[in-house]
This record gives structure tokens, C-alpha cells and sequence, in this order.
């Protein structure tokens, strides 16, 4: 068999961004190309095979409108205070991120389709963090993954998780019952242009230890 193009899977790996602003509002997403997408992250590798997720994709404009109501109601007061915050520090880094993270809250109802990633464990003030640790090690790859397959076919997603600190209400929303997580809410559109770079990142030597910390 052969190898894989590396230098493609390389340009995959490091182009796949948080894309926010560059989401196309008014572009239609097909639901055959979700499919396929979630097809190809149900391979990723999660506890024991069990395949205990739920993905709950969301294109009912009323639904999105509830959901993204919930979204701001958690995340707005909070970016405001960091606004504030990095406004006070002199930071225009994360001034910039962060009107990326408010933009889109607001435009959240408009992205064309919202998938919340679940998993069959309910999460309490009890769980032990190696279950939790489990939930997680289970869904995110397959949402990175997820991730990808989108970015291949020229849509650009994120992965959000503001909501989760109280997911109660898109889960009211959505019906998810209890004995379920929610573990991300991920906006996916088609991207404004396709010409993303990879994005800053320090050294790989300075944060990794051979053999001890």
C-alpha cells in the first residue's frame, strides 16, 4: 500500500483552524456532506470500541436561534469582563481573539449547521476524573477528526465549549436525556476563501521533556 502524501497530509494538519469570522452565513451546508464527515470521525479510536457518542446536528433555524440565545447568555458577560480585563493590560492579541469569540455568539443562530457531540456518561460533582478523562479521550479525536474531514471539503468549524458551564438549556432544547454529556457545541459552515495558514506556535523544543518533566 502506499504511503500517505505528506506533504498534503502535513498542510491538513496545520491549515485546520478555529474559524469564526470566515464562516459563510449564507451558504447552504448539504446533509449528505455531515454525514459523510461524521462517517469518517466514528473511525477515531475511543474506550474499549464501545462507541458510546450521539451526534445531534442541528439546521432547524428556530432551534439554532434557541440554542445560540443560550450560548450568548453564557458566553457575552464573560467576554465582556475579559474585554475589559485585556483592555486594562495593554493586550491586543487577545483583544483580537476575543472579538473573534464574540462575533461568532452573536452570529451563532446564522451558522447554517451547529453539531453538539454527546457521550453516554453523566458527568457530577462526584465523577471520578479518570471516567471523565475517558468521556473525553473517546470524543474529542473523533471531533478533531471531524474537524478535518470538514476542512478537506472546504468547511471550517470550531470547537466550542462555553455552554457546558450550564448545559441545561440547549439541552432542554435538543432533548438530550439524562445519562448523556454534552462535550462540545461545534458551529460549521462553508469557509470564506480557503487559504489558511498554520498558526503561531512557539518551539516544539521548549515544551517537550525527555524522560522526566
Amino acid at each position: 500500500m502506499d504511503l500517505f502524501d505528506l506533504a498534503e497530509v502535513d498542510r491538513l494538519l496545520t491549515t485546520t483552524r478555529a474559524v469564526r469570522k470566515r464562516l459563510d452565513l449564507t451558504r447552504r451546508v448539504e446533509p449528505e456532506v455531515i454525514v459523510e464527515c461524521i462517517r469518517l470521525a466514528t473511525h477515531a479510536p475511543n474506550a474499549s470500541n464501545q462507541q458510546e457518542w450521539r451526534w445531534v446536528v442541528v439546521t432547524d433555524a428556530a432551534t439554532r436561534q434557541a440554542i445560540a440565545a443560550e450560548y450568548q447568555r453564557i458566553l457575552l458577560p464573560i467576554s465582556a469582563d475579559l474585554r475589559a480585563a485585556r483592555e486594562r493590560a495593554g493586550d491586543t492579541e487577545g483583544l483580537r481573539l476575543g472579538a473573534s469569540v464574540t462575533y461568532l455568539a452573536e452570529h451563532l443562530a446564522e451558522v447554517p449547521v451547529l453539531v453538539v457531540p454527546c457521550f453516554r456518561y453523566e458527568v457530577t460533582a462526584a465523577s471520578d476524573l479518570a471516567w471523565v478523562a475517558r468521556m473525553f479521550a473517546s470524543v474529542y479525536p473523533a471531533v478533531w477528526s471531524f474537524q478535518l474531514a470538514l476542512r478537506s471539503r472546504g468547511l471550517g468549524s470550531t470547537l466550542t465549549t462555553a455552554h457546558l458551564v450550564d448545559p441545561g438549556g440547549v439541552a432542554e432544547v435538543l432533548g438530550i436525556p439524562e445519562g448523556w454529556t454534552q462535550t462540545a457545541l461545534v458551529p460549521v459552515a462553508y469557509t470564506i476563501g480557503t487559504d489558511f495558514g498554520p498558526a503561531r506556535r512557539g518551539p516544539v523544543e521548549e515544551v517537550i521533556g525527555w524522560e522526566r518533566f
